[in-house]
């Protein structure tokens, strides 16, 4: 796929633009985002996401443009992951409803800019080493198994500050309370930094730590550059809005990790299967390549659709008959209370007759 200078200038000009406009709207006057808001701007960025494979389609071919929709979903998906933390993030530094909107657009805008940096040393290593694909499909492999022993979390999980964070905290004095909106404030002549600041790095830093599985993992569905950046950049913009939008849903989609697991082990397979098909390494096969099968990207769309799609109603089905149960067992203790002490009742809750 050749992208000349100037679609990759129009491209990161065109996202700016975006973001200008998303600025411009929504944090122009710092408030809570409620759910039909939150709801039209991920349809909105969705759409663009839509619009822009469609330009893909139309002037590169369906090929690169279902490359495009495969990594923009895988990396949305995994993103949902990310929502989570954010959440924890959120609790522990207590920010305020109305200025989590800024915290996730700084943050995801850091996040931004160091994927791309990744980005590009993932491209180069690629173009230099085809051996790398055995390291990202062991790697993703390795990922999968860890995600899919554990679970969503839970309320009660804790945040931990990373080193950057507590570097932050030893290198700038930070005040005790927010100041609105504001990172920096200067008190009695002396600059301090806001908890907004701290919470901010934390946000971009974690999303980060999430880019060392996402990266490789559209590596194995794209070679394009051009491509892993855009799919990540649609993916990630639209991650704040998505945040506001799930809110409480976030908790259940209890197979979640499980459906990402999937995802990640299919692609870490597929990445093995195309280091093998154009193996180089010399004490392999005397360094020619072997004739595997590779999945080509219509049957990895195929699978990561599939999977994303019955995870999430088999998380739906579950999370609803366990709410279901415990309906019915609040009222079935409910009654018990309530009844006469050792009289028995029926499943309606009446009184047993024992005369009859």
């Amino acid at each position: 796929m050749v992208v000349p200078t100037w679609a990759w200038f129009a491209t990161i000009g065109g996202l700016l633009v975006l973001l200008a406009i998303d600025l411009f709207i929504v944090d122009r006057k710092p408030h809570e985002v409620t759910v039909g808001e939150a709801g039209r701007w991920v349809a909105f960025y969705v759409g663009c996401a839509i619009a822009f494979g469609g330009a893909i389609w139309a002037f590169s071919g369906g090929t690169y443009a279902g490359e495009f929709f495969a990594g923009y979903i895988t990396e949305y998906s995994l993103s949902v992951d990310n929502l989570f933390v954010f959440l924890i993030i959120m609790s522990a530094f207590k920010v305020p409803r109305i200025h989590q909107h800024k915290v996730l657009l700084i943050g995801i805008l850091l996040a931004l800019v160091m994927r791309g940096a990744f980005i590009a040393v993932g491209a180069v290593a690629i173009a230099k080493f085809s051996w790398v694909f055995y390291l990202f499909g062991a790697f993703l492999i390795y990922t999968a198994w860890n995600l899919s022993r554990q679970g969503l979390g839970g309320e009660d999980e804790e945040y931990e500050e990373n080193a950057l964070t507590k570097i932050a905290r030893k290198v700038f004095p930070v005040t005790d309370t927010y100041h609105g909106a504001n990172s920096f404030v200067r008190i009695d002549g002396k600059r301090f930094v806001t908890p907004m600041f701290i919470v901010m790095i934390a946000i971009g830093t974690a999303d980060l730590l999430f880019a060392v599985d996402s990266i490789p993992a559209i590596f194995g569905l794209t070679k394009e550059p051009f491509l892993v950046f855009t799919a990540n950049a649609f993916a990630l913009m639209g991650l704040r809005q998505l945040y506001f939008l799930l809110g409480g849903l976030l908790k259940k989609l209890v197979y979640l990790s499980v459906g990402l697991a999937v995802i990640l082990a299919f692609i870490g397979v597929k990445l093995v299967l195309e280091a093998l098909h154009t193996n180089s390494l010399p004490f392999l096969n005397g360094g020619e390549p072997l004739p595997v099968p590779v999945p080509n990207i219509v049957v990895s769309l195929a699978v990561i659709v599939s999977v994303l799609a019955i995870t999430t109603i088999a998380s739906l089905l579950k999370s609803k008959r366990d709410e279901e149960r415990a309906i019915a067992g609040g009222t079935a203790e409910s009654t018990a209370a309530e009844s006469p002490a050792g009289e028995s009742t029926t499943e309606s809750g009446e009184p047993v007759d024992h005369r009859r």
